[in-house]
Order: structure tokens, then C-alpha cells, then sequence
């Protein structure tokens, strides 16, 4: 489980991880909290479903989410970094993206954008996604996790 590989590097680099969450709302944090001993690495996380809230809570810049929306590579950054700086974690992940049934803002149902920000370190991601709107949200989760395993290789 890829959960379980990131939680163990984490552990071993004694480093600690945080996430903000708009799509997946909570099953992210839901997956990580699955695994034996994370306690010792998970700070915790933020649901931002709605788009204000990514500003007051996580920090996204109002400007940038004006400009593009919810849905871009550069709020799925932001995103990441706040889950970081909120909650006092060294690595932060991000979710955001339309999940379905309908568009959102003129985006795809399946576009997706995923982030990493870590020590001196970020990555983000887009995925084009299909599928019931279960699968895109597990599959988002999956890749961000796999996406934070592979940063910490």
C-alpha cells in the first residue's frame, strides 16, 4: 500500500506531512489515518471544499483563484504549501479538481491537479481521469500518494 511506503519514509526521515483537500473531501486524510503508527508523522489536514475557504483557511492567494479557479496546477500548489505552513508540517499535499458528475467552471469532469511541497522541494501534477466519481477520488488519492512516495525516494 502506498500509504504505508510513504508513512514509513516519513517516519525514517523523521519528517511530518499535512494535506489540504478539495475533490476528496477527507478521503485522503481518511487513507493516510489507515496506517499503523502514522501518529508519529500525520500533523492533520484541511477540507476545502469551497473556494473561500482555500483562501482564509489555507492561504491561496484570492487573486490567483479569481484569475484561474479552483482547478489549476498553481492553487494545487498553494494548496500544498498552506496544508505545510498551517499546520506546521515539513511536507504538505494538495488535491483539487473536478470529480462529477457535471464540468465545474468550464474544466472536465477528470481533470485533476495534485501537489507536493516538502523541504526545499515541490511537484505538481495534472491527471486526466475517468470513470464514476468514486474512481476519480480514489484514484486521486492513490497518485498523490504515490506522487509524496516519490519525492521522498
Amino acid at each position: 500500500m502506498i500509504a504505508a511506503e510513504a508513512t514509513r519514509a516519513l517516519i525514517e526521515r523523521r519528517q511530518t506531512l499535512a494535506v489540504a483537500e478539495s475533490l476528496t473531501g477527507g478521503l485522503l486524510a481518511a487513507t493516510i489515518v489507515e496506517v499503523p503508527g502514522v501518529s508519529a508523522t500525520f500533523r492533520g489536514g484541511l477540507v476545502v471544499y469551497a473556494t473561500d475557504l482555500k483562501h482564509s483557511l489555507a492561504g491561496v492567494d484570492e487573486a490567483l483563484l479569481a484569475d484561474r479557479g479552483a482547478v489549476d496546477p498553481d492553487v494545487a500548489l498553494a494548496l500544498a504549501e498552506g496544508a505545510r505552513s498551517r499546520c506546521g508540517a515539513d511536507w504538505g499535499l494538495a488535491t483539487t479538481g473536478v470529480a462529477g458528475p457535471d464540468p465545474q467552471d468550464g474544466k472536465p469532469v477528470g481533470l485533476v491537479y495534485i501537489a507536493a511541497a516538502g523541504p526545499g522541494r515541490t511537484a505538481v501534477r495534472e491527471l486526466r481521469l475517468s470513470g464514476s466519481r468514486d474512481a476519480i477520488r480514489t484514484a486521486t488519492v492513490s497518485a498523490v500518494l504515490e506522487l509524496l512516495a516519490t519525492e521522498l525516494r
